[in-house]
């Protein structure tokens, strides 16, 4: 999963993190590409700490909903990738069946969006599902 993280700084302080995906979320850093490494720790970190409170993982917002928030007009952009099938516990090999047609499609858009990780996509996609239904299934 790719999370929009905001930068920002202030003066004589550290560089501030904010993911706004995620309530809660925050990290820091002396330079901005320490600030970009933790921010992917925490981001880890919360969501393996969602998981197992069993929550559900919040969907993630349209970017142009960020860019517009005027609390981030003055912060730096960053985008930060996890794979979250390397934090959500042990991996289980499955076989599933999917029209060919679907199949295609569904490894075109995780090739550009997962670095060609059909699992993680997969993942992702049935959490995010989950997440709009309310978390029905417990």
């Amino acid at each position: 999963m790719r999370y929009p993280i905001f930068i920002h700084k202030d003066p004589k302080s550290d560089y501030g993190v904010t993911v706004p995906d995620l309530p809660g979320c925050f990290s820091a850093g002396s330079t901005i590409e320490e600030a970009i490494k933790n921010a992917e720790e925490a981001i880890e970190c919360h969501l393996e700490g969602l998981l197992l409170d069993d929550e559900p993982i919040p969907n993630q917002q349209d970017l142009k909903k960020h860019l517009a928030n005027r609390d981030f007009k003055d912060a730096i952009l960053a985008l930060v990738d996890v794979d979250i099938t390397k934090i959500s516990g042990k991996s289980r090999r499955i076989d599933i069946t999917l029209p060919e047609r679907f199949l295609r499609k569904i490894d075109k858009y995780s090739k550009q969006q997962y670095a060609g990780n059909r699992s993680a996509f997969i993942t992702a996609a049935a959490m995010h599902f989950m997440a709009t239904d309310n978390g029905r299934v417990k």
